[in-house]
């Protein structure tokens, strides 16, 4: 294991999650934070509303919790739940106006991508796609035309591709184009976007936030309260795209063992990345903890403590020799997910369908907890036993 892959001191959890600041229920001093059920809260006897809340579709006392966390881990001015990642991702986009330009990677989450194509084009957003983590591409794409927005995914789904956030920023600043991060691979752990000067950071907390595989909800985080950040905030309450609040309490107690996690994940993901650049049945790893990966040295810059879960392998013999692959292992579940407790296989580009840049013969794999050992000799004897 190489030092890299080792989680630091000064990691914002490096001592455990940090949950005593978002204590809500001082009066029983209960340990784990009760769920609010209510839709709905009483007002005053002048017909006020002076505990701030009045309908759960808002405000739902169950979300400040994780949320609070979600602030401190990435450093935000403020955060809020969603029902998930797909609602929180496009409610920064539904937030933009007809004619509004954007920029999106070319290699980025397959159901966001489709959604520009269709739904956000549908709307009037002009969407150009990028190389994002290609140096130098998101700048001189805002040169040839200024953008509203700057969408960014890294590591990109599913071929892991690291974009510079710091460089796309400075660029984002000179053309007056906000920024935004999908950051659900990296997590709070690995990479702070904001703090590297995005405007806003989006997890599918679905995934490594909750990290169960039984909670399907999504989070926005801003560096600047600013007129844009509320316009998303009221867009959420208009359209409903609210967790419930069993939903946020199960992510909430998915997020006390995230430190925990993402390090085992991390560091097996590297160990398994190593070992399987051997392995004679494969003929590419794709992981930005190898240094021979194209985007390591700007994912040395930009992440801290790892490199991540996720991995992705080319195997020789196409796309057969890839499905029968994944069929024959044991350890590894073939399901469509990522950043659970336990390690998941799949065929990306029978997923993504038609007009997917996903190689036909790449297994995207989702690194859980399991051994590691295991897990390689798992993948070991499917390659082989073909």
């Amino acid at each position: 294991m190489t030092e890299k892959t080792q989680f630091t001191s000064q990691s914002a959890l490096a001592q455990g999650a940090p949950l005593s600041h978002v204590h809500p229920d001082n009066e029983k001093e209960s340990l784990i934070p009760p769920v609010y059920n209510s839709t709905t809260y009483l007002r005053d006897e002048d017909n006020q509303y002076r505990s701030g809340r009045v309908y759960s579709r808002a405000d739902n006392p169950t979300y400040r919790a994780p949320e609070s966390l979600l602030m401190e881990l990435e450093q935000a001015a403020d955060a809020r739940l969603f029902s998930s990642g797909m609602a929180a991702a496009t409610a920064v986009f539904l937030a933009l106006k007809p004619g509004d330009e954007v920029i999106a990677p070319t290699i980025m989450y397959w159901a966001l991508r489709n959604w520009l194509h269709t739904f956000g084009q549908d709307m009037g957003l002009k969407v150009r796609f990028v190389d994002t983590h290609k140096p130098g591409h998101v700048e001189q794409a805002l040169n040839d035309r200024p953008a509203r927005l700057v969408w960014l995914e890294t590591p990109g789904n599913p071929l892991w591709t690291v974009s510079d956030i710091a460089a796309i920023t400075e660029a984002c600043q000179q053309h007056g184009a906000m920024l935004a991060v999908d950051s659900t691979v990296a997590t709070p752990l690995l990479t702070n976007p904001l703090t590297l000067g995005a405007d806003i950071v989006m997890h599918s907390a679905t995934k490594y936030l909750n990290g169960h595989s039984d909670v399907i909800s999504g989070a926005l985080a801003c560096r600047e309260d600013n007129a844009f950040w509320q316009r998303i905030v009221k867009l959420r309450a208009q359209n409903g795209c609210v967790p419930g609040p069993n939903d946020a309490a199960q992510l909430l107690r998915g997020m006390r063992t995230l430190f925990l996690r993402v390090r085992e994940s991390c560091q097996s993901a590297q160990w398994l990345a190593e070992q399987l650049q051997h392995n004679k049945h494969i003929k590419q790893v794709l992981y930005p903890g190898l240094p021979d990966f194209d985007g390591h040295q700007v994912a040395v810059k930009q992440m801290q403590n790892g490199f991540g879960g996720m991995l992705s392998i080319r195997v020789n013999g196409g796309p057969e020799h890839a499905i029968r692959t994944a069929a024959k292992t044991h350890l590894w579940k073939r399901a469509t997910s990522l950043g659970g407790v336990e390690s998941l296989i799949e065929h990306r580009a029978s997923i993504e369908g038609e007009g997917t840049p996903v190689p036909d013969d790449l297994l995207r794999l989702s690194v859980g907890i399991e051994n590691a050992a295991d897990l390689l000799h798992d993948l070991e004897q499917a390659l082989a036993n073909d």
